[in-house]
């Protein structure tokens, strides 16, 4: 019979996997292994920052990966990253790039094959560090017309914007911090995506880890990959347990953490694109359904307020020129938890600012 483990031990278990207890400064994170998602103001930075991670910027590489999203890795493992995020087979590319697979597919061109010839293009034009929407001007030159569509915003015909960054990392290319738009440049010393995957950089062993338990149906959710391919690369050390009347697996190495999660009693100020709130399980980590919809804003997105291993609140930053304040929605309507402001702080002085208290 599978050991049935309550919401509260999944939740202290990820708070300790991402290691948002830790106390003082590091020089490394085990998110890193998944990818750290760099979108918004504080994005990576604010990511690491929360977990004590303070890494030399020389020692990481932004690239886009996982969802088409920009993600911060270990730049030693960059190559190894490359070939943990490739598509895995013919089915999987076509839905990670969505409608872009529908022309290809049409002209008989395989979308792997069609994702080598962007990479391959890309390459070239990336010679030298090339702003986004020139290297995308430059590509549209370049392909045929399976590869183009009209984009009615732009008033203009241009290469889908998926193919685009699932190649990019492929093609030895990164993303230069602090850049808008984005400029993509070459990874230096690039030899090509790594012949063999860690076992920690898998994508699937590592959603297990860090948001577990799951199943292949949480896991292809994030990877943005079908459920049958999860389900081929699923994990073969790894028990059930029960979770909500869910039956789901954690690896057997982690059981015993998550029988027995360390206690937690601290605050935190988690980015909106945060890993822990990246889980596709969000009835389990927020159950009250008003309090998903403050939460997963589909438009201008907050953070989540964690205290201790539950996540209580939204909140969102008001900067003033050289100050900052934060307003703060307590999902319950109680006052602002202790400790928050403390955070809220330690967010200031990130962002180079000073805290000017609560935004009423």
């Amino acid at each position: 019979m599978p050991t049935t483990v309550s919401r509260d031990q999944v939740l202290r278990f990820r708070v300790a996997a991402h290691e948002l207890d830790r106390e003082g400064e590091h020089d490394d994170a085990a998110v890193l292994d998944l990818g750290v998602q760099d979108t918004g103001p504080d994005g990576s930075g604010w990511a690491l920052a929360v977990r004590g991670a303070a890494v030399p910027a020389e020692r990481l590489v932004l690239a886009w990966s996982l969802r088409g999203a920009p993600h911060a890795y270990r730049r030693a493992e960059a190559a190894q990253v490359a070939a943990a995020v490739a598509p895995w087979s013919e089915a999987d590319a076509a839905k990670r790039i969505f409608d872009a697979a529908r022309p290809l597919r049409a002209a008989g061109i395989p979308v792997l094959d069609a994702l080598d010839h962007i990479a391959t293009e890309m390459r070239e034009i990336a010679a030298r560090p090339v702003v986004k929407g020139e290297m995308s001007g430059a590509l549209t030159e370049r392909l045929d017309e399976p590869y183009l569509r009209w984009c009615r915003p732009c008033q203009a015909t241009h290469v889908y914007e998926q193919p685009f960054r699932v190649a990019a990392l492929q093609a030895g290319l990164e993303l230069e911090p602090g850049t808008s738009p984005p400029v993509v440049r070459r990874i230096p010393g690039w030899r090509g995506p790594a012949k063999r995957v860690p076992e920690h950089l898998d994508p699937v062993r590592a959603v297990v880890r860090l948001l577990g338990p799951a199943d292949p149906t949480l896991v292809a959710g994030y990877v943005d990959s079908p459920v049958a391919e999860v389900k081929a690369r699923w994990p073969e050390d790894v028990v059930p347990v029960e979770v909500a009347g869910r039956r789901l697996d954690v690896l057997a190495e982690d059981l015993d953490a998550l029988k027995d999660p360390p206690p937690f009693a601290g605050v935190r100020l988690l980015g909106p694109f945060d890993l822990f709130l990246q889980g596709r399980d969000r009835e389990l980590v927020v159950p009250d359904p008003a309090a998903r919809k403050d939460l997963w804003r589909t438009l201008g997105r907050p953070g989540g307020v964690l205290v201790g291993g539950e996540l209580v609140g939204s909140w969102r930053p008001r900067s003033k020129g050289r100050r900052l304040q934060v307003a703060v929605t307590v999902w319950d309507g109680s006052a602002v938890p202790d400790g928050v402001a403390e955070q809220a702080e330690r967010l200031a002085a990130f962002r180079g600012q000073a805290f000017d208290g609560f935004e009423q």
